[in-house]
């Protein structure tokens, strides 16, 4: 069952230039980079996470905490996926009481992750805020979730994947939309 790319979506160059624009977004909302913690959902939002606080720092200096989350056993479908699920450790660097909480994603798609992020976030502690920034927002929401900060709307039928591949996690940047039904 091979899938056919059905368009690129973002190069390389595409998504530093990306990723530079929402930390400058970042940094004009929430000039007091010293309450911020950025936190990444596993698998790609956590290498993203780390990016956008590289390029935080770059604009302004600050050295902003960077966490990952992992949100499988927050998931609403966890009943679906059986037992064999592979969690990986959730990494908190930073006390997010108070804080201004990013929580960032590769794809934006239902909104059930971030909600599950969000549930995961709340038993850590209580932020004073949470703002969600993604790289792509795909459409199509189950859930009233709305992020902050976008890199890119593409409007995909259901039928479509969007794939994601980031140099720590795949040896490569680069997004492409995948058609599913091949």
């Amino acid at each position: 069952m091979s899938q056919n790319i059905s368009r690129v979506i973002l190069n390389p160059d595409d998504i530093s230039r990306t990723l530079a624009r929402m930390a400058h977004e970042i940094t004009e909302k929430n000039p007091d980079a010293a309450s911020l913690v950025l936190i990444g959902i596993i698998t790609r939002g956590a290498p993203l996470a780390k990016r956008l606080a590289e390029k935080i720092k770059a604009i302004n200096g600050a050295e902003v905490p960077v966490g990952k989350l992992d949100v499988t056993f927050y998931r609403d479908d966890l009943a679906k996926k059986g037992p064999n699920l592979n969690a990986s450790p959730t990494e908190i660097p930073a006390d997010v009481n108070g804080k201004t909480v990013i929580l960032v994603d590769d794809v934006l798609y239902t909104g059930r992750s971030i909600r599950a992020a969000i549930d995961a976030i709340m038993d850590i502690g209580r932020p004073g805020r949470i703002q969600l920034a993604t790289l792509l927002d795909r459409g199509h929401r189950e859930l009233p979730i709305r992020p902050d900060y976008i890199g890119k709307n593409i409007p995909t039928a259901k039928h479509e994947r969007v794939k994601v591949k980031l140099k720590e996690t795949d040896g490569e940047d680069t997004v492409v939309v995948v058609n599913g039904n091949d």
